[in-house]
């Protein structure tokens, strides 16, 4: 399999012989989730991922997820049944109140309910429970009209498009959730609720003073991230399409077409993508996935997703491995029609993104060739001796049917290739001279057998040695 495939860790992957069956079923990244748990339970998880992937001899990467700052009604004792029509007062000051005249709802959140204006839409629980704001109350909270009705419960999440908030994407919990991230020596951090590049900007800060390394990988979840989705291309590592909470920010039909937005950006600009949020939902309760998630999965396959990611299927559900091994199959079988279209889509993004950022055109011309020369004379692998991985991604965004390699010094590139579509790699040290590195990454390749002698590579690469990202400048095509 090309695609790689995130698995989020939770109580139902605790078991030891299951993680190790979801690891060798396909995960390439493992998922903390601190929306969940505490930091004693995650770092048994983490320190259990990181051994068995060891005995396994699988590169497994480790991202936490931040929080980030989520909005949720306070404690309703018991819960309470919104009926349709009825009439409900959001309060940051009050506590529940079930009278059948006025219901009031506790939410601490007073910036929430100042930005909640006459007409603007409520969203609880992922849509399931909709209210209309009619307008303000004298005690200090606002009144709403239930459209769709259900049970509430406490602290189920809340969402209201269109208000305009100025809290920071990064909370204070999150901050110490990124400090322990450090402590940890995470593989990289999901930042949640990205409206901006400026909110990279400061989970930036945050990580330089703590002199952490992750990866940063913007989760899309709101209709402002994509609309400045160009500058937070060039802040970030890796990107998410966060689906759930974009689903219920943005109508829903608008969701696919922001999908391939955002994919085909991604491919233009080289930059990792994961497309996130009930691929498998119903394998929760369910051993098999139904057709819609087939298709599903197979479709973001085919716009080119780097990655695909399991959510409560793997951390929650009753079918955790069954769930890997079902993702596994289909991206699979779509990836067998898949290569083509995902080039094609690369050009036409090329003509139809100016604002997209792209590689120099040196880095572009090489890592082009590198994917047409392999397929035009049968090339067996793509070999690229990279720092920094950039070689790698700009390779990959070809989508080229040559498997590709990276050979790479630094464990820092080694760990981010669990999230670029089809790159394994290999750590080695710096060598003095080009012969010395192309004959051992043959040695590699021929070793790992991808290649046997007599048969062709393609090798990239920058020279000088060391250069730096994106000085890609040569390419080689070697007999083994």
């Amino acid at each position: 399999m090309r695609t790689k495939i995130v698995c989020t860790l939770g109580p139902a992957s605790d078991s030891e012989p299951i993680l190790r069956e979801m690891i060798r079923a396909g995960m390439d990244v493992a998922r903390v989730n601190f929306s969940h748990g505490t930091h004693d339970e995650h770092a048994r998880r983490i320190a259990l991922v990181r051994r068995v992937a060891v005995e396994e001899n699988r590169l497994v990467a480790v991202m936490g997820d931040l929080q980030g700052p989520k909005y949720r009604v306070g404690d309703i004792p018991d819960g309470v049944n919104l009926a349709r029509d009825h009439t409900v007062m959001f309060s940051a000051t009050h506590a529940f109140t079930g009278s059948y005249e006025l219901t009031i709802i506790p939410m601490p959140h007073a910036d929430l309910i100042a930005a909640m204006q006459p007409g603007y839409r409520v969203l609880i629980d992922d849509g399931a429970i909709e209210l209309c704001v009619t307008g303000n109350y004298e005690q200090g909270g606002v009144l709403c009209r239930v459209v769709t009705g259900g049970m509430l419960t406490s602290h189920k999440g809340v969402a209201v498009p269109g208000a305009k908030l100025s809290v920071s994407s990064l909370t204070d919990k999150d901050k110490v959730d990124v400090a322990f991230a450090v402590e940890q020596k995470l593989d990289a951090l999901a930042l949640s609720f990205v409206r901006s590049a400026a909110d990279v900007r400061v989970l930036k800060a945050v990580l330089n003073d703590l002199h952490g390394e992750q990866f940063i990988v913007a989760k899309i979840e709101k209709p402002e991230a994509v609309d400045d989705l160009a500058n937070i291309l060039r802040e970030v590592d890796v990107i998410m399409v966060a689906r759930g909470d974009l689903g219920v920010e943005a109508p829903a039909e608008e969701v696919p077409f922001y999908q391939k937005k955002i994919i085909h950006s991604c491919l233009r600009a080289g930059v990792p993508v994961i497309t996130a949020t009930q691929m498998l939902q119903s394998m929760i309760h369910a051993p098999q996935p139904t057709r819609a998630e087939a298709s599903d999965v197979a479709n973001a396959v085919l716009d080119g997703t780097d990655a695909v990611m399991l959510s409560a299927e793997t951390a929650a559900g009753e079918y955790p491995v069954e769930s890997v091994q079902a993702i596994e199959r289909i991206a699979t079988r779509a990836e067998a029609e898949g290569c083509e279209a995902a080039m094609m889509s690369v050009n036409r993004v090329d003509t139809a993104s100016a604002d997209i950022p792209s590689p120099d055109a040196i880095t572009q011309a090489i890592t082009t060739a590198a994917a047409e020369i392999a397929r035009d004379i049968g090339a067996k692998v793509i070999v690229c001796t990279t720092r920094s991985g950039f070689t790698a991604r700009m390779v990959a965004r070809h989508r080229p049917a040559t498997p590709i390699v990276v050979v790479t010094p630094s464990h820092r590139t080694h760990q981010f290739t669990a999230f670029i579509w089809d790159v394994r790699a290999v750590e080695m040290p710096t060598y003095m001279t080009v012969d010395e590195m192309f004959d051992a990454a043959t040695e590699y390749v021929v070793r790992a057998g991808y290649a046997k002698p007599g048969e062709r590579i393609v090798i990239t690469a920058g020279v000088p040695l060391g250069s730096g990202s994106g000085k890609t400048n040569l390419i080689k095509v070697h007999t083994v």
